[in-house]
């Protein structure tokens, strides 16, 4: 009787599994079985053995044929509500049954510095022609636990971020392969030191150039959280989970415009989580995953050994495909892992591939990731085809990569090595010749030191003026170039400043505020906010901006409903195709290249077309050795009408400017207005000179999201500049009126010897 009464709790346990995944118990009469399932346990010792029998395993039957129904129909929304049950396996399960002698790295449980966060370093067997070998990994991932508070659900803090990156690169050192489990539904949002945003953008940058095989796999992928672990070689997903750039509760608040503390009609939730396109099908189509691991019917449970033998073999296949495209000679056994995959899925490979790399093949590994990245997201933006400028565009572009290589590379570094062999015999020369003519030096010194003393007392004051009056005042080249108004001084009134009570400001006349004084305060220094124009027009040497890839131009890739409308109204407002402005400009006749995202389109938000514009913008920086400007007039964020595809823009846009950077590239990233989320997470945040217009406010996420995740109410200087640059976000505050002067000091005192100019 009792495996009968055991038997009845795990159907008990199943209805209410349906009932959350549905969300409500009229679905299929579960409300009906669940009264059965609650009279049976009412009258277990009422009833015979084979009566009781007979109602349970009729029972059963009626849930089984329910669990069916549900599987072959699961909405978008009901795969979340599956990701987040807390019947679902953790990595804390994926390290016991996958697994072998795992030791958790940086503390275990409540004393560990992130419980959300864990890391450990285990063993993983695998079985060749029934022989067992042990291969050494690093395992990083987020842990939702099983209830433990402690655990944050997942949300890892800042420092569990740096924690994880902390033992990549501790893994690098090993020549180990980095396995990632992906258990978020987003970071934590706190600004505090390493703070969220610039944390996850140093993960990416780094991850960008490791040095081992990494294998992500994906249960619940929340945006910037999931990033923060999750750029890798290739990438595995359940299939009952989802990866999105938002969760679909979030995407409905901003859709619906629901205001705080109302509620967000369910209906509008399931219609959001459907347009994100958020299931593991749905991002294999999109090309952001690489392949799916089948789970067991509405998912996999902590008790699904079974399951866990697959993610065994589909982890040790991913981690032999990534290693095997960096060996020279490889056909054989590739065709035998792709065969063993065909055949039996749940079985590993028996072949012998070492994970340990040599220096070829780990500069092949980064090629690999490089070119994986830079592909990825191409088809989901558009590109106006001239097809005979396309082809003038190319043949330019391939004879200015030649003309840049002979002319920097070749030609200024043999100069280089020519006048460094040339100071180092001059040095030599100037030593002798000083050792041999000291003495004679000594003597002459001291005779005649004192005569052209009394020879410089002789100069009269007035000898002195009238030398001094020979100068003429030169006009500063560094000022503003003075060339453009801001439309906004036409009005012919006054406004007042904000800190006019704190600070006592006057009320300021607008055409004075908006042309003279350039949007700024007199007083306190406060910025009002000004149009792109303006920074274009009075920033860089006169018609010096030049545009290029304007022809690439924001789409609607998951035909998200009513986007296509808002993207038309986006064009008939700017005339531009995208929130990203890209050009050739001057500072005082230093060329520099300049990805401008600004307010205008769509508020700065990061989409494909965008993200592909970053990254040309950072190869012709490369290609002309010139300083790379991204100058954020505004950013809201990755644009969540393009679900992952615009999550695919921080670390495709990241690889780009780490090989920028690498190739002695000198980045400045400048914000202005208001800058949060996943740019600064990435790209942006992972600059080494950061620096902000006073007035602006930089973070990952708004007061809203951070009272709503963390139970917080900020202060509201919480996102200001003086606090990013305490918490050493950024390195460096500049008033708008001395950005020029500012930029020009930069480009001339940062970077490497590798830029034209130097």
């Amino acid at each position: 009787m009792n495996d009968l009464i055991k038997q009845l709790q795990r159907v008990d346990q199943r209805i209410g599994y349906l009932i959350h995944i549905k969300d409500s118990a009229d679905w299929g009469n579960l409300a009906e079985f669940q009264k059965k399932a609650e009279q049976l346990k009412n009258t277990v010792f009422d009833l015979n053995k084979a009566e009781f029998r007979a109602r349970l395993e009729k029972l059963e039957d009626s849930v089984r044929f329910l669990e069916e129904r549900c599987e072959e129909g699961l909405t978008s929304m009901e795969r979340v509500r599956i990701v987040r049950s807390p019947l679902r396996f953790s990595l804390k399960d994926i390290l016991e049954n996958v697994y072998e002698e795992h030791s958790e790295l940086g503390g275990e449980g409540e004393a560990n510095i992130d419980p959300a966060l864990v890391v450990a370093k285990a063993n993983i067997v695998r079985r060749i022609k029934k022989k067992p070998y042990t291969s050494p990994v690093m395992i990083i991932g987020q842990e939702v636990g099983h209830g433990e508070e402690f655990r944050n659900g997942g949300s890892c803090k800042p420092w569990g971020n740096e924690k994880a990156m902390r033992y990549m690169k501790v893994a690098e050192t090993e020549g180990i392969p980095i396995h990632f489990y992906i258990f978020t539904p987003g970071s934590y949002p706190v600004e505090e030191y390493p703070g969220a945003a610039q944390q996850i953008a140093r993960n990416l940058y780094t991850m960008t150039k490791l040095r081992v095989p990494m294998i992500s796999v994906i249960s619940e992928g929340g945006s910037g959280g999931a990033e923060a672990v999750g750029m890798s070689d290739f990438r595995l997903m359940f299939s009952h989970g989802y990866y999105s750039v938002i969760s679909p509760e979030g995407a409905a608040a901003i859709e619906g415009r629901v205001r705080e503390g109302q509620k967000v009609a369910p209906e509008l939730i399931e219609r959001c989580a459907r347009q994100l396109n958020i299931t593991a099908a749905d991002n294999l189509r999109l090309g952001t995953i690489d392949r799916i691991i089948q789970e067991p019917h509405l998912g996999a449970k902590t008790d699904d050994f079974a399951f866990f033998a697959r993610i065994r073999s589909e982890i040790i296949r991913a981690t032999d495909e990534v290693v095997l495209k960096t060996k020279s000679v490889r056909g054989f056994r590739s065709y035998e892992v792709k065969r063993k995959k065909a055949e039996s899925p749940d079985e590993a490979p028996q072949i012998d591939i070492p994970w340990d790399l040599g220096p070829k093949e780990t500069e092949r590994l980064l090629r690999e990731r490089s070119r994986k990245y830079r592909n990825m997201s191409t088809q989901s933006f558009g590109v106006i085809n001239i097809p005979t400028e396309n082809m003038i565009r190319s043949l330019y572009s391939a004879t200015e990569k030649l003309w840049y290589t002979f002319r920097y590379d070749v030609l200024k570094n043999q100069q280089k090595q020519m006048q460094k062999t040339l100071k180092e015999v001059s040095g030599e020369g100037t030593a002798l010749v000083n050792r041999v003519t000291a003495p004679f030096t000594t003597v002459y010194n001291k005779l005649f030191a004192q005569r052209e003393k009394k020879k410089a007392l002789a100069l009269s004051p007035s000898v002195a003026a009238q030398a001094a009056g020979n100068y003429c005042i030169i006009a500063d080249p560094l000022e503003l170039t003075d060339t453009y108004t801001s439309p906004l001084a036409n009005e012919d009134r006054t406004v007042t400043c904000p800190n006019a009570e704190k600070h006592g400001c006057q009320d300021l006349w607008i055409p004075d505020l908006y042309g003279e004084f350039c949007g700024v305060c007199e007083n306190c220094g406060y910025h009002f906010p000004l149009e792109y124009q303006w920074y274009l027009k009075n920033i860089f040497d006169p018609g010096s901006v030049r545009i290029f890839n304007n022809e690439i131009f924001s789409r609607n890739p998951l035909n998200y409903e009513g986007f296509d409308e808002r993207l038309k109204a986006a064009r008939s407002k700017t005339g531009m195709g995208s929130a990203n402005l890209t050009f050739d400009a001057r500072v005082k006749d230093i060329n520099l290249v300049v990805t401008m995202l600004f307010s205008d389109f769509r508020n700065g938000t990061v989409g494909s077309a965008e993200g592909e514009k970053f990254v040309r913008a950072c190869d012709r920086a490369r290609r002309k050795k010139r300083p790379l400007l991204a100058y954020i007039h505004t950013t809201g964020g990755i644009r969540i009408q393009e679900g992952t595809l615009g999550v695919a823009q921080m670390p495709k846009c990241t690889m780009a400017v780490r090989e920028y950077i690498d190739a002695g590239g000198l980045y400045i990233v400048v914000y202005d207005n208001n800058s949060y989320a996943g740019p600064v997470a990435s790209f942006l945040g992972c600059s080494p000179y950061q620096f902000a217009i006073r007035s602006s406010r930089i973070g990952f996420a708004g007061p809203r999201v951070i009272r709503e995740t963390t139970g917080i109410d900020i202060p509201p200087d919480y996102h200001d500049t003086r606090n990013a640059l305490k918490r050493g976000h950024i390195q460096g505050i500049t008033d708008r009126r001395d950005f020029r002067r500012h930029l020009y000091q930069v480009m001339q005192t940062m970077g490497s010897p590798s830029l034209y100019y130097r």
